[in-house]
């Protein structure tokens, strides 16, 4: 039987730095009030004898957990299956990691899941939460909100939307964005000018913000093509390559004719191209694809090459984390400055990131 190793204390570190056992805590844990040479000693110290502060101790002084939760509202099947989701966490992780947090990965795959992760928010596990991927009628935001847990959202919240669909003005609520209202008319309006006049759209699930917005977009753009308005060129979708397939199915049985199609992100058109391959469709000479997200696995790699609305997707997760941990997040403060490239405060607290249009070889 192998001896346990003890780890090095408190009183150690101490020892080694030549300092009170006070001065050791208030340096490990941040505060303030130790001159500079003493600190460095105390870092060396730690360093020698490979020191790890107790997180449990550590909180009961600080009142800080360094963890921060992150909820996505959809089941697992759906969070493994999607690239976005990976890019989205792959920039909250490095945000995280280089302030020393670690993330905590809640998923929902149903109706009792909200409880259960409302109550872990509530029980003072984490220092915030970063939350997207809601859908209109998730009771989330308000379980959150009763929380009491710092938050921001990845996405603009639907809820306290004006008649009009847009968002009312709310400082309490901060989220990141891209413009996918702006990102659609472009990628449409591409088509357009393409000499495409039957452009089709396949939705994503309508009951989340930025598939209604994207839609908006389109119709903004084919409101002025004459025959635009026909509700017979859009299918709703749920940004699967399946749902994909079938949207394009639907969408060549109404109109055959159609030349054009914007998909609402990039794994629907990989299904929309598939589709369209089978049905003898040349892309683009007989039909133009265009995507919305740029997720390089999938635009690069369809067959044609995808035209797409690229939104910088690992840096919304960055963005988000940063906003929640310089304190500009609901429940911790009212700023929403977090800098970053090329952004802009929306009028309602959030931060919307521009989109670009990619064009490859589908249109």
């Amino acid at each position: 039987m192998t001896e346990a190793v003890s780890r090095p204390t408190l009183e150690a570190v101490a020892a080694l730095a030549g300092v009170s056992r006070a001065t050791v805590s208030r340096v490990v844990n941040g505060a303030d009030g130790v001159r500079e040479p003493l600190a460095e000693r105390v870092r060396r110290a730690v360093a020698e004898l490979g020191y790890v502060p107790n997180q449990a101790a550590r909180s009961l002084v600080t009142k800080r957990h360094d963890a921060v939760a992150v909820v996505i509202a959809e089941p697992e099947t759906r969070v493994f299956a999607d690239p976005f989701f990976a890019l989205q966490l792959r920039g909250i992780s490095k945000e995280l990691t280089a302030h020393d947090n670690q993330l905590v990965l809640l998923l929902t795959e149903g109706r009792d899941d909200h409880a259960r992760v409302a109550r872990y928010l509530a029980g003072g596990h984490v220092d915030g939460a970063l939350v997207f991927s809601l859908h209109l009628d998730d009771p989330l935001p308000g379980l959150i909100q009763a929380a009491g847990v710092p938050t921001v959202f990845g996405g603009r919240p639907g809820w306290g939307a004006g008649a009009d669909g847009s968002p009312r003005g709310n400082p309490g609520v901060v989220y990141v964005d891209c413009d996918n209202r702006g990102g659609a008319r472009t990628a449409v309006r591409h088509l357009v000018e393409l000499g495409r006049s039957r452009v089709a759209h396949i939705t994503g699930p309508l009951d989340q913000t930025s598939a209604a917005d994207r839609l908006d977009g389109y119709r903004d753009v084919m409101a002025g093509v004459p025959g635009g308005g026909d509700p017979r060129l859009v299918v709703e979708s749920d940004f699967t390559p399946a749902g994909g397939e079938h949207a394009m199915r639907e969408l060549l049985a109404r109109r055959p004719d159609l030349d054009a199609v914007f998909a609402a992100n990039d794994l629907t058109a990989l299904g929309a191209l598939r589709v369209l391959r089978e049905s003898g469709r040349r892309v683009p000479e007989d039909v133009a694809v265009v995507g919305f997200d740029d997720m390089g696995p999938v635009a690069e790699q369809t067959d044609p090459p995808l035209t797409t609305v690229r939104q910088e997707i690992e840096e919304m997760g960055r963005l988000m984390a940063r906003l929640l941990l310089r304190g500009g997040a609901s429940g911790a403060g009212d700023g929403t400055g977090a800098g970053g490239p090329a952004t802009r405060n929306g009028a309602d607290g959030g931060v919307i990131l521009p989109t670009t249009l990619i064009r490859r070889a589908s249109a």
